[in-house]
């Protein structure tokens, strides 16, 4: 890949939930049939382990069995204890000391599974732990009753990871939660529709409002598409399938995150992060709603 940095990898665990009609799931591992021929391939714990070593991942990823939301307590007891016995056959099949593997917390919107979940967990944490199976369709206050039912049980001398959340008012409300990690494609993926995250909330650029609007993206940003195009001119871009307004906005995007996520940070050294968050909804309220 040419990129002589940290590499995250996630297990494939995700995708096993994502392409869930694809796919069959067992004790031993999830088979499923290939989207390109239909030809069938089995994927277990060892396999996850081996493909991430193979990447040289700097963290890496226990296979987990994601539940959607809305399952039944049964349903995700199951789903946690899969999730269990496969985190003990990573660790066996874990080869390189060097490479972080993090234990996937599961057990969906019950708390009491979340919490066995968390405590099968600590045994295999030593260098970061992950919280999995959010974001995934329920209301926003409902993972943040969750996180805040997490905070207090989840280790302190390791960063917790908060997988597959990274709109700003997530990120502003994880951290606050204790979250030290985050993953998303939001940001390039709202890019590639024509959508901005600004500080001033959401611009959708594609919208007619912004034909003749010559100013910034994001009145306080310095990126390189915010220092150099017009929201005009990224609309033309965008409605006439121009991919480079689309590499200028997820240029923008994360751009933008990255200096939300070191506000955070600089608030939490500086002992007034709930003043920051305060205001960053005051600025978020301040935009356009599109």
């Amino acid at each position: 890949m040419n990129w002589d940095r940290p590499i995250l990898t996630d297990s494939g665990g995700f995708q096993v939930f994502s392409l869930a009609a694809l796919n069959k799931i067992t004790d031993d591992g999830v088979t499923f049939s290939s989207h390109v021929d239909g030809s069938y391939h089995t994927f277990t714990p060892e396999k996850a382990m081996q493909i991430q070593h193979n990447l040289g991942s700097d963290i890496m990823m226990a296979f987990d069995q994601c539940s959607e939301y809305g399952y039944t307590h049964e349903q995700a007891r199951a789903a946690m204890e899969r999730t269990a016995k496969w985190l003990e056959r990573c660790y066996r099949a874990h080869e390189n000391p060097k490479q972080a593997l993090f234990p996937i917390v599961q057990g969906n919107f019950y708390e009491d599974l979340r919490e066995e979940s968390l405590n099968r967990c600590l045994p295999f944490v030593t260098r970061g732990i992950a919280i999995g199976g959010l974001s995934v369709g329920e209301p926003k206050a409902r993972m943040y009753e969750l996180l805040d039912f997490l905070q207090p049980k989840l280790p302190t001398d390791v960063p917790r990871y908060l997988m597959g959340v990274g709109s700003p008012d997530c990120l502003v409300e994880g951290v606050m939660r204790g979250i030290d990690m985050f993953d998303c494609v939001l940001a390039t993926r709202v890019a590639r529709n024509g959508t901005a995250l600004t500080s001033r909330g959401k611009v959708v650029v594609r919208n007619g409002k912004y034909k003749e609007d010559f100013t910034p993206l994001d009145p306080d940003c310095d990126c390189y598409c915010c220092k150099h195009y017009t929201k005009a001119y990224l609309r033309h871009m965008v409605n006439v399938g121009e991919m480079t307004g689309a590499m200028l906005l997820s240029l923008h995007n994360i751009a933008y995150l990255h200096k939300l996520m070191h506000g955070l940070r600089e608030s939490i050294l500086g002992g007034y992060v709930k003043d920051y968050a305060r205001e960053f909804y005051r600025k978020q309220s301040l935009g356009e709603q599109d």
